[in-house]
């Protein structure tokens, strides 16, 4: 079962240096506190693959999580993540409440369940559940993280060898979800991550993982005055998709991925009024600019 006291620890300490937007980021420490408290249903199993049959998954070009290794995660052991995220997110307007009430009624009456969350190469979650219910794509895109982050941790701690030199995809190839971060580590390569599941893997840094494009002149690296030192953007000009990132040499004391990434709205407000995209939202696509809990600024 992964413990979160670390990752709540790393969180406190970024509210500490982010003093100026602590009130709008504690929309994150609910989440956290929820994944604190979280307990593993008994149906849960961790997946059992050895390291040879992981490579062989993974040469073939399809993540771990595939038809024949599906977590069983019970409905009950993800409402009190799922509950308090969607009234939370009801807020967006009127159209999101209606849309999340319709989710709700689905999920209640055993029409939808926590399988529906689950993303994949080839499935989109926040597409099926715009198409069914009407949800926003950045609020569906946040439904799966939200609920189901601690239970495809516990999934997958078993087979978090890394796939170096046999994934070349882009997305994670554990779950199959989309990237959500990409920086640099000590030894110049490119790390990303992927905040649904919790996986990190090492990846080319002349490739956009989103349409993996090998096209250097497609890539760009934006650059702000709302920077800090050693933070950047990379985008890709084929897609318009955008990852943020840190040059851990540079900040060698930066916190994870996931920390990093929920803590800097601002970055992601740059991004989005250059025309870019992320397929994982982050605060800034949540919640208004302005708003009672605050300005999401630099």
């Amino acid at each position: 079962m992964p413990d979160y006291s670390g990752l709540m620890a790393d969180w406190e300490a970024l509210l500490a240096r982010r003093a100026t937007l602590a009130e709008p980021l504690r929309f994150w420490t609910a989440i956290l506190e929820g994944w604190v408290a979280w307990k593993p249903p008994a149906a849960l199993e961790p997946l059992v693959l050895s390291a040879e049959e992981c490579r062989q998954r993974w040469q073939a070009g399809g993540p771990l999580l595939m038809v024949d290794a599906t977590p069983v995660i019970p409905a009950a052991s993800v409402e009190d993540l799922l509950g308090p995220v969607m009234e939370r997110l009801a807020a967006d307007g009127p159209e999101a409440a209606a849309a999340l009430r319709r989710f709700a009624e689905a999920w209640d009456d055993g029409q939808v369940g926590p399988a529906a969350l689950i993303p994949g190469l080839d499935r989109d979650p926040a597409a099926a559940l715009q198409e069914r219910f009407g949800l926003g794509s950045h609020l569906g895109a946040f439904l799966p993280l939200a609920a189901l982050r601690p239970a495809l941790e516990t999934y997958f701690e078993g087979v978090r060898e890394l796939p170096d030199g046999v994934w070349t995809r882009g997305g994670c190839p554990w779950c199959g979800g989309a990237p959500s971060y990409g920086d640099l580590v000590e030894d110049g390569r490119r790390r990303l991550s992927c905040h649904v599941c919790g996986g990190a893997w090492i990846a080319a840094r002349l490739r956009c993982p989103f349409c993996e494009s090998w096209n250097s002149r497609d890539l760009v690296r934006l650059v702000a005055e709302e920077l800090d030192e050693g933070y950047f953007i990379e985008a890709c000009r084929a897609c318009q998709g955008y990852l943020k990132g840190v040059d851990r040499r540079q900040r060698w004391n930066a916190g994870g991925p996931l920390v990093e990434d929920w803590g800097s709205p601002h970055l992601d407000l740059y991004a989005a009024r250059e025309g870019y995209w992320r397929s994982t939202p982050s605060l800034a696509h949540l919640l208004p600019p302005e708003g009672p809990q605050g300005e999401i600024r630099a």
